[in-house]
């Protein structure tokens, strides 16, 4: 017995170390620019492997440096809640959850549908997963991409919820907004407003359109996706109905 208790007090001081480590991490970034996100190092390692090369664009602005338009389409497109949430929006989660389970559950029964008749053909059904919908928020998201990985396990949804909570109480807002502004991706390789502004349009992250804050707002859930498809009608279409949305959109 005594063993398995040392054990689990070693596992307890390593998860509250690391605690400590990631509060300290979150209480510099109130004043240093961060190198690099644990997002951005897979990327780059990824990029070296596939390419031999690191096509690489990112250059740090500061946020009076961006323009408002761009976060406010930012805001309306990923998180139109972020100014007045406390770092996670629990409407936006139920509704994520009970359309992932709505999706779970007509998958099921089409796959049900689907095995039968297969199983009268004698051939074997393929397993399609369903899109899975989230409801994160900008905080979430940055958190994410700060320290974590991309794997939708519990333990690790419940390490962003901590982090989500300690950037919301030791950066506030703007920082928060200001550092994933100038970190997400916008295209492979493309990270950051300011990289974003003139990869797309050949300008300041200061001088975007109305038009052009809202599609590379849009760009965000897919930004290499979208890259490849610059005349995509979904795109246009989307970025349009942002725009619209801008004078709503409540910033920090």
């Amino acid at each position: 017995m005594k063993p398995l208790l040392r054990w689990l007090g070693l596992l307890l001081m390593a998860v509250l170390a690391l605690q400590l480590f990631f509060v300290f991490r979150i209480a510099a970034m109130a004043v240093l620019v961060p190198e690099s996100t644990s997002f951005q190092r897979s990327e780059a390692w990824r990029l070296l492997s596939e390419k031999g090369r690191l096509p690489w664009r990112q250059q740090w602005v500061p946020y009076d440096h961006i323009s408002d338009l761009l976060k406010q389409a930012v805001i309306a497109s990923e998180d139109d809640g972020f100014s007045n949430h406390d770092g996670v929006d629990w409407d936006a989660l139920e509704k994520a959850w009970q359309k992932n389970a709505r999706a779970q559950a007509q998958l099921a029964k089409a796959q049900a549908g689907r095995a039968v008749t297969a199983a009268q053909a004698g051939k074997k059904v393929p397993v399609r997963p369903p899109k899975v919908v989230g409801g994160s928020t900008i905080t979430q998201q940055l958190a994410k991409n700060l320290f974590l990985s991309g794997e939708r396990i519990l333990p690790r949804k419940a390490q962003e919820f901590v982090l989500t909570l300690v950037l919301e109480a030791v950066l506030g807002k703007q920082r928060i907004l200001e550092i994933y502004l100038n970190s997400v991706e916008w295209g492979e390789g493309v990270f950051g407003a300011e990289a974003a502004a003139q990869h797309y349009f050949r300008k300041p992250a200061s001088k975007l359109t109305a038009y052009e804050a809202a599609r590379l707002a849009v760009m965000l859930p897919r930004p290499k996706y979208f890259e490849k498809l610059p005349q995509s009608g979904y795109l246009a279409e989307r970025a349009g109905v942002i725009a619209t949305r801008l004078g709503g959109a409540e910033l920090p």
